[in-house]
Protein backbone atom coordinates (compact mmCIF):
# COMPACT_ATOMS: atom_id res chain seq x y z
CA UNK A 1 0.00 0.00 0.00
CA UNK A 2 2.57 2.59 -1.05
CA UNK A 3 1.69 6.17 -2.52
CA UNK A 4 4.96 7.37 -3.71
CA UNK A 5 6.23 4.57 -6.04
CA UNK A 6 4.64 3.07 -9.02
CA UNK A 7 1.82 0.49 -8.25
CA UNK A 8 2.79 -3.27 -9.15
CA UNK A 9 0.43 -5.36 -11.57
CA UNK A 10 -0.49 -5.51 -14.91
CA UNK A 11 -0.13 -1.66 -16.79
CA UNK A 12 -3.90 -0.76 -18.45
CA UNK A 13 -2.49 0.51 -21.94
CA UNK A 14 -4.19 3.22 -24.12
CA UNK A 15 -4.91 2.85 -27.37
CA UNK A 16 -4.85 5.43 -30.59
CA UNK A 17 -2.68 8.24 -31.87
CA UNK A 18 -1.49 10.79 -30.02
CA UNK A 19 -1.60 15.02 -31.15
CA UNK A 20 0.85 17.31 -31.06
CA UNK A 21 1.10 19.95 -28.81
CA UNK A 22 2.13 22.83 -31.05
CA UNK A 23 1.35 26.35 -31.99
CA UNK A 24 -2.14 26.81 -31.24
CA UNK A 25 -4.63 29.06 -33.96
CA UNK A 26 -7.87 29.58 -33.69
CA UNK A 27 -10.07 26.71 -34.93
CA UNK A 28 -13.23 26.58 -37.13
CA UNK A 29 -16.78 26.43 -35.09
CA UNK A 30 -17.53 23.16 -36.54
CA UNK A 31 -13.58 22.04 -36.25
CA UNK A 32 -13.53 18.21 -34.93
CA UNK A 33 -11.75 17.39 -31.74
CA UNK A 34 -7.91 16.78 -31.79
CA UNK A 35 -6.20 13.71 -29.46
CA UNK A 36 -3.58 15.36 -27.66
CA UNK A 37 -1.70 13.86 -24.50
CA UNK A 38 0.26 15.11 -21.57
CA UNK A 39 3.01 13.05 -19.56
CA UNK A 40 4.55 14.08 -15.71
CA UNK A 41 6.34 12.49 -13.67
CA UNK A 42 4.12 12.77 -10.51
CA UNK A 43 3.42 10.11 -7.41
CA UNK A 44 6.69 7.98 -8.39
CA UNK A 45 5.31 7.10 -11.82
CA UNK A 46 4.37 8.82 -14.76
CA UNK A 47 1.24 10.55 -15.00
CA UNK A 48 -0.72 10.19 -18.49
CA UNK A 49 -3.61 12.64 -19.29
CA UNK A 50 -5.16 12.15 -22.66
CA UNK A 51 -7.75 14.68 -24.09
CA UNK A 52 -9.74 15.65 -26.87
CA UNK A 53 -9.52 19.51 -27.46
CA UNK A 54 -10.19 21.81 -30.13
CA UNK A 55 -6.91 23.05 -30.16
CA UNK A 56 -3.21 22.93 -28.17
CA UNK A 57 -4.59 25.50 -26.19
CA UNK A 58 -7.27 24.24 -24.87
CA UNK A 59 -5.26 21.11 -24.63
CA UNK A 60 -2.99 23.04 -22.19
CA UNK A 61 -5.60 24.61 -19.83
CA UNK A 62 -7.01 21.18 -19.11
CA UNK A 63 -3.43 19.61 -19.00
CA UNK A 64 -2.71 22.22 -16.19
CA UNK A 65 -5.50 21.29 -14.45
CA UNK A 66 -5.16 18.30 -14.34
CA UNK A 67 -1.45 17.93 -13.24
CA UNK A 68 -2.23 20.76 -10.66
CA UNK A 69 -4.58 18.48 -8.24
CA UNK A 70 -2.14 15.86 -8.94
CA UNK A 71 0.37 17.54 -7.11
CA UNK A 72 -1.77 18.93 -4.60
CA UNK A 73 -2.77 15.17 -3.72
CA UNK A 74 0.42 13.86 -3.40
CA UNK A 75 1.13 16.90 -1.04
CA UNK A 76 -1.48 15.64 0.91
CA UNK A 77 -1.71 11.73 0.59
CA UNK A 78 2.29 10.84 0.13
CA UNK A 79 4.05 9.09 3.31
CA UNK A 80 7.22 9.53 0.93
CA UNK A 81 7.11 13.17 1.45
CA UNK A 82 8.16 13.93 5.16
CA UNK A 83 5.87 17.00 5.46
CA UNK A 84 2.69 15.22 3.56
CA UNK A 85 -0.36 16.43 5.12
CA UNK A 86 -0.29 12.50 5.83
CA UNK A 87 2.73 12.09 8.14
CA UNK A 88 1.78 15.24 9.59
CA UNK A 89 -1.02 13.74 10.63
CA UNK A 90 0.71 10.45 11.42
CA UNK A 91 2.66 12.85 13.94
CA UNK A 92 0.07 15.05 15.68
CA UNK A 93 -2.71 13.12 15.98
CA UNK A 94 -1.80 10.63 18.79
CA UNK A 95 -4.48 10.66 21.40
CA UNK A 96 -5.62 14.70 19.81
CA UNK A 97 -7.85 14.84 17.17
CA UNK A 98 -6.33 16.77 14.84
CA UNK A 99 -8.32 18.71 12.07
CA UNK A 100 -7.62 17.49 8.45
CA UNK A 101 -8.34 19.19 4.62
CA UNK A 102 -11.54 17.24 2.46
CA UNK A 103 -9.39 15.57 0.28
CA UNK A 104 -7.36 13.30 3.26
CA UNK A 105 -11.26 13.02 5.66
CA UNK A 106 -12.42 11.27 2.27
CA UNK A 107 -9.42 9.24 1.94
CA UNK A 108 -9.49 7.80 5.28
CA UNK A 109 -13.17 7.81 5.58
CA UNK A 110 -13.72 5.44 2.44
CA UNK A 111 -10.38 3.08 3.79
CA UNK A 112 -11.86 2.40 6.92
CA UNK A 113 -15.33 1.69 5.66
CA UNK A 114 -13.40 -0.88 3.02
CA UNK A 115 -11.62 -2.41 6.48
CA UNK A 116 -14.61 -2.66 8.09
CA UNK A 117 -16.12 -4.63 5.44
CA UNK A 118 -12.84 -6.71 5.03
CA UNK A 119 -12.78 -7.37 8.33
CA UNK A 120 -8.66 -6.06 8.30
CA UNK A 121 -7.95 -7.43 5.38
CA UNK A 122 -7.38 -3.76 4.00
CA UNK A 123 -5.45 -1.64 6.52
CA UNK A 124 -3.70 2.02 5.67
CA UNK A 125 -2.60 1.72 9.30
CA UNK A 126 -0.33 -0.71 8.30
CA UNK A 127 2.63 1.30 7.46
CA UNK A 128 4.96 0.44 10.30
CA UNK A 129 4.94 -3.38 8.37
CA UNK A 130 4.92 -1.97 4.86
CA UNK A 131 7.94 0.50 5.75
CA UNK A 132 10.08 -3.07 6.70
CA UNK A 133 9.32 -4.87 3.57
CA UNK A 134 9.81 -2.11 1.61
CA UNK A 135 13.57 -2.15 3.59
CA UNK A 136 13.47 -6.28 2.59
CA UNK A 137 13.15 -5.96 -0.88
CA UNK A 138 16.04 -3.23 -1.47
CA UNK A 139 18.13 -5.67 1.30
CA UNK A 140 16.56 -9.03 -0.92
CA UNK A 141 15.95 -10.74 2.11
CA UNK A 142 12.85 -11.39 4.54
CA UNK A 143 11.98 -8.62 7.62
CA UNK A 144 13.07 -9.99 10.79
CA UNK A 145 9.98 -11.44 12.41
CA UNK A 146 10.64 -9.74 15.67
CA UNK A 147 10.28 -6.90 13.94
CA UNK A 148 7.24 -7.07 12.02
CA UNK A 149 5.59 -8.14 15.11
CA UNK A 150 6.88 -5.25 17.32
CA UNK A 151 5.38 -3.41 13.83
CA UNK A 152 1.86 -5.19 13.79
CA UNK A 153 1.23 -3.78 17.44
CA UNK A 154 1.76 -0.28 15.99
CA UNK A 155 -0.49 -0.89 13.43
CA UNK A 156 -4.91 -1.67 13.26
CA UNK A 157 -7.38 0.72 11.90
CA UNK A 158 -9.57 0.28 14.79
CA UNK A 159 -6.98 2.56 16.71
CA UNK A 160 -8.40 5.00 14.23
CA UNK A 161 -11.46 7.25 14.66
CA UNK A 162 -13.21 10.00 12.83
CA UNK A 163 -15.24 12.83 13.29
CA UNK A 164 -17.18 13.58 10.63
CA UNK A 165 -18.60 16.97 11.92
CA UNK A 166 -15.47 18.48 13.19
CA UNK A 167 -13.29 16.42 10.04
CA UNK A 168 -10.58 15.44 12.37
CA UNK A 169 -8.78 12.11 13.03
CA UNK A 170 -7.28 10.49 15.88
CA UNK A 171 -5.00 7.47 16.70
CA UNK A 172 -5.63 5.74 20.16
CA UNK A 173 -2.12 4.41 20.22
CA UNK A 174 1.26 5.78 19.57
CA UNK A 175 3.33 4.85 16.82
CA UNK A 176 1.25 4.78 14.03
CA UNK A 177 2.08 5.29 10.27
CA UNK A 178 -0.76 5.50 7.29
CA UNK A 179 0.05 4.73 4.31
CA UNK A 180 -2.95 5.17 1.43
CA UNK A 181 -0.98 3.85 -1.91
CA UNK A 182 -3.19 1.11 -2.21
CA UNK A 183 -6.31 4.04 -2.56
CA UNK A 184 -4.80 7.13 -2.82
CA UNK A 185 -3.68 7.04 -6.82
CA UNK A 186 -7.29 6.04 -7.80
CA UNK A 187 -8.53 8.90 -5.84
CA UNK A 188 -5.99 10.76 -7.62
CA UNK A 189 -6.67 9.55 -11.03
CA UNK A 190 -10.95 10.40 -10.50
CA UNK A 191 -10.35 13.67 -8.85
CA UNK A 192 -7.71 15.02 -11.97
CA UNK A 193 -9.77 13.69 -14.27
CA UNK A 194 -12.63 16.03 -12.58
CA UNK A 195 -10.50 18.93 -12.46
CA UNK A 196 -9.88 18.34 -16.38
CA UNK A 197 -13.48 18.18 -17.12
CA UNK A 198 -13.86 21.69 -14.79
CA UNK A 199 -11.26 23.09 -17.47
CA UNK A 200 -13.90 22.39 -20.47
CA UNK A 201 -12.87 19.43 -21.49
CA UNK A 202 -15.40 16.76 -21.13
CA UNK A 203 -13.99 13.49 -23.03
CA UNK A 204 -10.52 12.55 -21.44
CA UNK A 205 -8.55 9.50 -19.67
CA UNK A 206 -6.14 10.07 -16.81
CA UNK A 207 -4.18 7.73 -16.04
CA UNK A 208 -1.63 7.33 -12.82
CA UNK A 209 0.49 3.84 -13.17
CA UNK A 210 -2.47 1.25 -12.84
CA UNK A 211 -5.31 3.44 -12.20
CA UNK A 212 -6.87 4.94 -14.88
CA UNK A 213 -9.97 7.36 -14.85
CA UNK A 214 -12.10 8.14 -18.02
CA UNK A 215 -14.87 10.53 -19.26
CA UNK A 216 -16.85 10.49 -22.28
CA UNK A 217 -15.59 8.45 -25.34
CA UNK A 218 -13.43 9.77 -27.68
CA UNK A 219 -15.20 11.61 -30.82
CA UNK A 220 -16.57 8.56 -32.97
CA UNK A 221 -16.17 6.09 -30.41
CA UNK A 222 -18.57 4.09 -28.06
CA UNK A 223 -15.89 4.26 -25.58
CA UNK A 224 -12.25 4.23 -24.52
CA UNK A 225 -9.92 0.89 -25.09
CA UNK A 226 -8.97 -0.26 -22.19
CA UNK A 227 -7.01 -3.42 -21.72
CA UNK A 228 -8.02 -5.62 -18.75
CA UNK A 229 -5.84 -8.45 -19.55
CA UNK A 230 -2.71 -9.39 -21.28
CA UNK A 231 -4.51 -11.51 -23.63
CA UNK A 232 -2.78 -14.45 -22.41
CA UNK A 233 -6.80 -16.13 -20.93
CA UNK A 234 -7.73 -19.52 -22.62
CA UNK A 235 -11.75 -18.26 -21.80
CA UNK A 236 -12.43 -16.48 -25.02
CA UNK A 237 -15.59 -14.59 -23.00
CA UNK A 238 -13.06 -11.83 -21.70
CA UNK A 239 -11.92 -9.72 -23.98
CA UNK A 240 -8.84 -8.03 -23.31
CA UNK A 241 -10.21 -5.17 -23.64
CA UNK A 242 -13.10 -3.34 -22.92
CA UNK A 243 -14.61 -0.10 -24.35
CA UNK A 244 -15.59 2.25 -21.12
CA UNK A 245 -16.92 5.87 -20.44
CA UNK A 246 -17.39 7.51 -17.44
CA UNK A 247 -15.10 4.57 -15.24
CA UNK A 248 -12.45 4.03 -13.39
CA UNK A 249 -10.06 1.07 -13.51
CA UNK A 250 -7.39 -0.35 -11.10
CA UNK A 251 -5.28 -3.32 -11.54
CA UNK A 252 -3.05 -4.49 -8.82
CA UNK A 253 -0.44 -7.45 -8.67
CA UNK A 254 3.20 -8.34 -8.33
CA UNK A 255 4.29 -8.48 -11.22
CA UNK A 256 6.49 -5.34 -11.03
CA UNK A 257 7.41 -4.57 -6.99
CA UNK A 258 8.25 -7.94 -5.13
CA UNK A 259 10.56 -9.74 -2.86
CA UNK A 260 11.97 -13.31 -4.45
CA UNK A 261 13.15 -15.44 -1.32
CA UNK A 262 14.33 -18.93 -1.33
CA UNK A 263 11.87 -19.80 -4.55
CA UNK A 264 9.38 -17.97 -3.09
CA UNK A 265 8.16 -14.70 -4.39
CA UNK A 266 6.65 -11.91 -2.04
CA UNK A 267 3.87 -9.32 -3.19
CA UNK A 268 4.46 -5.80 -2.34
CA UNK A 269 0.98 -6.22 -1.03
CA UNK A 270 0.47 -6.95 2.02
CA UNK A 271 -2.20 -9.21 4.15
CA UNK A 272 -2.95 -7.69 7.60
CA UNK A 273 -3.31 -11.07 9.12
CA UNK A 274 0.04 -12.53 8.16
CA UNK A 275 1.63 -9.43 8.25
CA UNK A 276 3.40 -10.89 4.81
CA UNK A 277 3.41 -9.91 1.15
CA UNK A 278 0.83 -12.20 -0.57
CA UNK A 279 2.72 -15.24 -2.43
CA UNK A 280 -0.58 -16.35 -4.25
CA UNK A 281 0.71 -14.73 -8.05
CA UNK A 282 -3.05 -13.29 -8.14
CA UNK A 283 -3.57 -9.98 -10.56
CA UNK A 284 -7.45 -7.96 -9.86
CA UNK A 285 -8.66 -5.50 -11.75
CA UNK A 286 -11.57 -3.72 -10.93
CA UNK A 287 -13.99 -1.23 -12.49
CA UNK A 288 -16.23 1.56 -10.66
CA UNK A 289 -17.53 4.54 -10.81
CA UNK A 290 -14.77 6.66 -8.76
CA UNK A 291 -10.75 5.52 -8.63
CA UNK A 292 -11.23 5.61 -4.87
CA UNK A 293 -13.63 2.23 -4.74
CA UNK A 294 -11.76 0.62 -7.77
CA UNK A 295 -8.38 1.14 -6.41
CA UNK A 296 -9.39 0.08 -2.77
CA UNK A 297 -11.12 -2.79 -3.79
CA UNK A 298 -8.33 -4.36 -5.86
CA UNK A 299 -6.07 -4.64 -2.74
CA UNK A 300 -9.04 -6.16 -0.68
CA UNK A 301 -9.87 -8.45 -3.27
CA UNK A 302 -5.83 -9.75 -3.58
CA UNK A 303 -6.02 -10.53 0.22
CA UNK A 304 -8.75 -11.85 0.64
CA UNK A 305 -8.76 -14.32 -2.21
CA UNK A 306 -11.04 -15.40 -5.27
CA UNK A 307 -14.18 -16.29 -3.28
CA UNK A 308 -14.19 -14.05 -0.40
CA UNK A 309 -12.58 -11.62 -2.84
CA UNK A 310 -16.19 -11.85 -5.83
CA UNK A 311 -18.40 -12.18 -2.72
CA UNK A 312 -16.91 -8.48 -1.69
CA UNK A 313 -17.18 -6.93 -4.78
CA UNK A 314 -21.09 -8.49 -5.37
CA UNK A 315 -22.20 -6.89 -2.51
CA UNK A 316 -20.93 -3.50 -4.02
CA UNK A 317 -23.80 -2.11 -6.49
CA UNK A 318 -21.09 0.07 -8.60
CA UNK A 319 -17.82 -2.48 -8.80
CA UNK A 320 -17.22 -5.20 -11.47
CA UNK A 321 -14.11 -7.35 -10.85
CA UNK A 322 -11.45 -9.72 -12.96
CA UNK A 323 -9.45 -12.34 -10.57
CA UNK A 324 -6.56 -14.29 -12.68
CA UNK A 325 -4.61 -16.35 -10.70
CA UNK A 326 -1.31 -18.11 -11.92
CA UNK A 327 -0.57 -21.57 -9.88
CA UNK A 328 1.89 -24.37 -11.31
CA UNK A 329 1.93 -23.54 -14.78
CA UNK A 330 -2.20 -22.59 -15.06
CA UNK A 331 -4.10 -19.83 -15.41
CA UNK A 332 -7.54 -19.48 -14.39
CA UNK A 333 -9.93 -16.35 -14.37
CA UNK A 334 -13.04 -15.73 -12.51
CA UNK A 335 -15.42 -12.59 -13.47
CA UNK A 336 -18.13 -10.76 -11.16
CA UNK A 337 -21.94 -10.68 -12.35
CA UNK A 338 -21.24 -6.94 -12.99
CA UNK A 339 -17.99 -7.73 -14.78
CA UNK A 340 -19.83 -10.11 -17.39
CA UNK A 341 -22.53 -7.69 -17.81
CA UNK A 342 -19.92 -4.74 -19.05
CA UNK A 343 -18.12 -6.94 -21.15
CA UNK A 344 -21.52 -7.69 -22.67
CA UNK A 345 -22.36 -3.66 -22.99
CA UNK A 346 -18.83 -2.63 -24.03
CA UNK A 347 -19.15 -5.46 -27.18
CA UNK A 348 -22.81 -3.69 -27.88
CA UNK A 349 -23.24 -0.21 -27.26
CA UNK A 350 -21.55 2.52 -24.60
CA UNK A 351 -21.24 1.91 -20.77
CA UNK A 352 -22.52 4.98 -19.30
Amino acid sequence: MEMGRGIAGMMLVLLGVVGRLGEASLPAADAPLERFEGVEPHMGTLVSITVYAPDAAAARVAFTAGFARIRELNAILSDYVPDSELNRVTREAVRTPVAVSADLFAVLKRSLRLSAATEGAFDVTQGPVIRLWREARKARQLPDAAALQAAAQRSGYTHVTLDETRRTVVFDIPGMQLDVGAIGKGYAASEALAAVTRAGVRSALVAVSGDIACSDAPPGQPGWRIRIHDGSLTDATIPPILRLTHRAVSTSGNAEQHLDVGGRRYSHVIDPASRTGLVDDITVTVVSRHGIDADGLDTAIGVLGVDRGLALVERDHEAAALIVVRRDGTTTAKVSDRMRALIGASESTPVR
